[in-house]
């Protein structure tokens, strides 16, 4: 997966993070993030030349003096990304994907990056974890400039990787009790993944989501999938050979043969999970990875002014 189109240029992912958070918030008729990652600290009097953006009109209105309003600035919240990196998140584009032909994995990494934009400009801690079959990477939530350049060099080596010659199984549970652990401090924890893991129950999967709830954790869950292909199981009607990417086990078979059993199973899965997250009390966001990241963005605001 070398090559390709959207790594062209270094910083490239951070600039196109930024532009995507920028539109994003020019789009919202009120932005949310006025006041959220500064409080008024006390008056000091306005120094000639200086911006007039933080003067207190009010305050000037009652004494005829030029007064600015002080902030002290705070971190107010903890952020974990954590993405799966498992070789089924490569799915449905293997060897090329673009951002507008995206795979699941790089529609998180991308997440990722445009959330770690938005985390910076609300001064909130954001740290990383990567897992497959272990916990890939893990860093702290900080939030320095030296941290977040540190963050996205991991997010672009993550393109790198070839699913098909360097296949990894999923394992969240022993991933997510690690993360438990690491976090010290009450996070509020995203996490990426399109919940395959063909050797783990969807109930002893769960066990690792509320050890992060016992811990005091927020857990948001985005489920990715693709639709066209993964969901509605759009193929031509001819038989096809499968080869799933993690136990490399082939299996040839016409899907159209399957495709009312396979929704079905698809559909009751998809109910299980939503009533897992329903019970353990963790928000599930059901995401395209076709349709961009404003359902990413609107899901942490709105997770973010419940915890403030």
């Amino acid at each position: 997966m070398k090559n390709l189109e959207y790594i062209n240029l270094p910083g490239n992912m951070e600039l196109f993070a930024k532009q995507v958070v920028e539109g994003f918030i020019t789009g919202m008729h009120k932005s949310p993030y006025h006041g959220f990652s500064v409080e008024f600290a006390e008056h000091r009097l306005y120094n000639t030349g200086e911006s007039i953006k933080h003067i207190d009109w009010k305050l000037f209105g009652r004494t005829d003096k030029l007064f600015v309003k002080r902030y002290e600035e705070e971190t107010n919240l903890r952020c974990q990304l954590v993405i799966d990196a498992s070789s089924s998140m490569y799915y449905p584009n293997f060897e090329a994907p673009t951002l507008e032909k995206p795979n699941k994995l790089l529609f998180a990494i991308y997440a990722s990056a445009v959330m770690m934009n938005l985390l910076k400009r609300q001064r909130d801690a954001v740290g990383l974890s990567v897992f497959s079959d272990k916990l890939d990477v893990h860093t702290p939530n900080r939030t320095t400039q030296r941290h977040n350049r540190l963050l996205y060099h991991e997010l672009e080596s993550l393109l790198e990787d070839d699913a098909l010659k360097n296949s990894k199984q999923t394992e969240s549970n022993a991933a997510l009790h690690q993360i438990s652990e690491l976090l010290h401090k009450r996070s509020l924890v995203m996490v990426f993944t399109d919940f395959i893991n063909s050797n783990t129950s969807l109930e002893k999967q769960f066990e690792a989501y509320k050890h992060l709830k016992y811990n005091k954790h927020e857990v948001v869950l985005f489920y990715l999938a693709e639709t066209k292909i993964e969901l509605d199981l759009n193929f031509d009607n001819k038989p096809y050979k499968f080869i799933d990417v993690e136990s490399r086990e082939e299996v040839k078979l016409n899907p159209n043969q399957y495709k009312e059993e396979y929704q079905k199973q698809a559909k009751n899965y998809l109910k299980e999970l939503r009533l897992k997250c329903l019970q353990y009390k963790i928000d599930l966001v059901e995401v395209d990875v076709n349709m961009g990241f404003d359902k990413v963005l609107n899901s942490y605001l709105l997770k973010r002014q419940k915890m403030l």
